[in-house]
């Protein structure tokens, strides 16, 4: 029973929440960059605030935003609830309800119970988790809240969407007993502060209805509209405020839901998105608009007007605290996201949040920012990145963006770059320490991704990067409804060490470039370049980017999803053709592929893939023996965790392979140490960061590294005891591979109890 005693461990393991972290792993970048979620401000100390991310990470600040620390509970934080009672007490859902004892410092499982879990099933594409457990009565958890007099009682939204139901537990979460049925699935619930302790009122807002349970039952109230977000606040009054936003604008109601009135913002129709209140000053709420008309018609020939509007009087009236289009207000205070930008790339919040003892305190969390305002809306200040005099931008914490390399510039080390989804190209001249945009030149159609880049050994500040609009690949989301033909991208060339680009690619269809490879051995003034343009195939160029001539002769795939390149000592070229099915089913078209060229890709001949493996992701050559190939391997979605994943092993060219890795099913890439060829890396979308000194034979987790979306391992090239790790949603991590033990912040059901070594 091994393998249940790992997926056990999962809740036997902790992690910190600010704690220092083994090896010292800490995040780089600009910071920001993708959307945030759920702003939850502590009721006990407004310094503490909890905000979560779609990329599996979750931040906590215990300064009012000045610093965060990423947390992972394997997935998408759905919602947090602070204790009322005590302040070191906080609930989050994710792939299950997680409590934290420590003012989340450390989490451990409440629902489902550890004991209860029979599997964890990791089918999907991106490996999310879904708890099998038995019995299961909560089964999805929509909303919670805690007993204003007892933290042992809990209420819990839960069941299906066909059968939701209240649920109570009078044991800090041991046990659950199901009360009533509810009309619909939740959005939030309260519990009413001045209701008797032995006679709870609870308000549980759907989008249709609101229920209020009593001591006699439940009552439904209708909703006269969809709600999409609904906040609620108790004052002094015998019934709470109910806030909530719809398609058709803004609704309060001030009596508990029992009726309900439209109010709107002046200067005339809007379109709503999210709404907060303060629990303890209900007359003061906030509310996220766009497309802010004028006598219910929009503004024809003027940016889109957007921001937040704040009501001090129960939603009677409204007064613009936020207010942009064409340009930045003077009173929102961005970091680098609008400079470069503009005005609108964020969006206006996704999710407000306002504190329970504080109205002025509110954040407001968007598709690249997490924004504050401590008076009221006066002003609002980014909380996700700052700027360092005579520098660039430093992350705060707050990162939520894709990464897939760190590029290191071989006549300035200070000089490093990263390449980003959906902001682009960053670089670094100070070691690291700060990033500045670095895409001026890039044609805009291709300005959201920069999947790689590479520089020429002998010719001091040129260097190449492969750009597309199109983010996210290979991950198939990306050509579910948008053709591979349609992608936009192309090579560009930077003479001066990429503080400017211009397009090169004369030549070369528009495409989606993910990969690029120099051939070392060409001639400085006549470089050979080689390009993957996903849906395209192989191009080259043998004049340093100037041309491109397409590369496809014995490539049989239509459209071939051509993805990574590697080159062997022996200056054999290997690609990889990414799979094109969404489901990993094997042996059809859809299936991925290698091919090698032994003459500079004239001509390419396929590699057999190992039995059952159909998702290549990553090869990675010996450079001492050309015949030995790594192979990174995507499981399809199949078994628990998915069949035919992992890292595979050939010791003649491809002919014959052999597993060297099973515990992660979704490997992302495998890379080979520059300066050891006995060492390996690897890393994926299941358990973290993988280290290997044997070349393969024996796997050791990466300590202090706890992010559970990985893309690559790339060794640090000024200190061997240290790596970066590239991520899809956490940045790049830097920190060394031989940390102290130490508690980690990451539950990692692939985890074994013997944690020295792992195929």
């Amino acid at each position: 029973m091994k393998s249940l005693r790992g997926i056990l461990l999962i809740f036997a393991l902790v992690g910190t929440a600010f704690a220092a972290r083994p090896g010292d792993f800490r995040v780089i970048g600009p910071g920001g960059g993708g959307a945030m979620f759920n702003p939850t401000i502590s009721p006990h100390d407004a310094n503490t605030v909890l905000v979560s991310c779609d990329m599996t990470g979750a931040y906590i600040t215990h300064d009012g935003g000045q610093s965060w620390r990423m947390f992972n509970l394997r997935g998408r934080v759905r919602f947090f609830v602070f204790d009322p009672l005590d302040p070191k007490v906080i609930y989050a859902q994710a792939t299950g309800l997680w409590r934290s004892n420590d003012a989340g410092e450390s989490w451990k499982l409440v629902y489902p119970k550890p004991s209860s879990i029979k599997e964890i099933v990791m089918r999907s594409d991106h490996a999310d988790e879904d708890l099998v457990a038995q019995p299961d009565p909560l089964r999805n958890i929509a909303a919670l809240a805690v007993d204003p007099a007892n933290s042992n009682v809990l209420y819990a939204a839960a069941g299906g969407k066909k059968s939701p139901a209240l649920f109570i537990s009078r044991d800090f979460g041991k046990s659950w007993n199901r009360q009533q049925e509810l009309p619909e699935m939740p959005l939030r619930m309260w519990v009413d502060p001045h209701s008797p302790a032995d006679s709870r009122v609870l308000f549980i807002a759907g989008p249709h209805s609101v229920s209020v349970k009593t001591s006699t039952g439940v009552r439904t109230l209708a909703v006269p509209v969809t709600l999409t977000d609904v906040s609620a606040g108790f004052g002094s009054g015998s019934h709470p405020v109910i806030y909530g936003v719809s398609e058709q604008g803004i609704f309060v109601s001030k009596d508990g839901g029992a009726s309900w009135h439209q109010s709107r913002l002046p200067g005339g129709s809007a379109k709503v998105r999210a709404i907060a209140t303060s629990r303890q000053h209900p007359a003061v709420a906030y509310v996220s608009y766009s497309e802010l008309g004028q006598d219910g018609k929009s503004w024809i020939g003027v940016a889109n007007t957007m921001g937040v509007a704040k009501t001090q009087d129960t939603g009677d009236s409204w007064q613009f605290v936020w207010k942009e289009s064409k340009g930045p207000a003077k009173n929102v205070h961005d970091a680098w996201i609008t400079p470069r930008f503009g005005v609108g790339w964020g969006e206006n919040p996704l999710q407000l949040g306002v504190a329970d003892q504080d109205a002025d305190l509110c954040y407001g969390t968007d598709l690249g920012r997490t924004m504050k305002t401590s008076d009221g809306g006066a002003t609002w200040s980014a909380m996700y990145s700052r700027r360092i005099p005579d520098g660039g931008w430093r992350s705060t914490g707050l990162d939520v963006t894709t990464s897939y390399g760190i590029h290191f510039d071989p006549f300035d080390r200070r000089r490093q770059f990263i390449t980003y989804t959906d902001i682009g190209l960053f670089r670094s001249e100070d070691g690291g320490d700060t990033w500045q945009s670095s895409t001026t030149g890039v044609p805009a159609k291709w300005l959201n991704t920069t999947y790689w880049m590479v520089f020429d050994p002998a010719v001091r500040g040129r260097v190449w990067s492969v750009n597309s609009y199109t983010h996210d690949l290979p991950r198939p989301k990306m050509w579910r409804k948008n053709s591979v033909s349609n992608y936009k991208g192309g090579v560009c060339r930077s003479d001066d060490g990429g503080n400017t680009w211009r397009q090169s690619n004369a030549g070369m269809a528009e495409t989606a470039a993910t990969h690029i490879l120099l051939d070392p051995a060409s001639a400085p003034d006549a470089r050979t370049l080689y390009v993957t343009g996903f849906g395209r195939g192989v191009y080259k160029s043998i004049d340093g980017g100037k041309t491109w001539a397409l590369k496809n002769t014995g490539i049989s795939q239509d459209q071939p999803f051509a993805w990574r390149l590697a080159r062997a000592s022996d200056g054999t070229l290997y690609l990889v053709i990414a799979r094109r099915s969404e489901d990993g089913s094997i042996g059809t078209a859809d299936d991925g592929a290698i091919y090698r060229s032994r003459d500079d890709a004239a001509h390419w001949e396929p590699v057999s893939l190992p039995a059952g493996v159909n998702g290549p992701n990553g090869l990675a050559i010996d450079p001492k023996s050309p015949q030995r190939l790594y192979l990174a391997a995507w499981a399809r979605a199949t078994g628990i965790h998915g069949d035919g994943g992992g890292i595979y092993l050939s010791e003649d060219g491809g002919r014959n392979w052999r597993q060297i890795f099973h515990r992660d099913r979704h490997v992302y890439d495998v890379v080979v140490d520059p300066t050891d060829s006995n060492v390996l890396y690897a890393s994926g979308f299941e358990s973290s960061a993988w280290h290997s000194t044997d070349r393969g034979q024996h796997w050791t987790r990466i300590p202090g590294f706890n992010f559970k979306w990985a893309h690559r391992v790339i060794p640090d090239p000024g200190d061997r005891n240290k790596v970066f790790i590239t991520t899809f949603g956490g940045s790049v991590w830097h920190g060394a591979i031989n940390g102290p033990a130490g508690p980690e912040d990451i539950a990692t059901p692939e985890l074994q109890l013997d944690r020295s070594h792992s195929r």
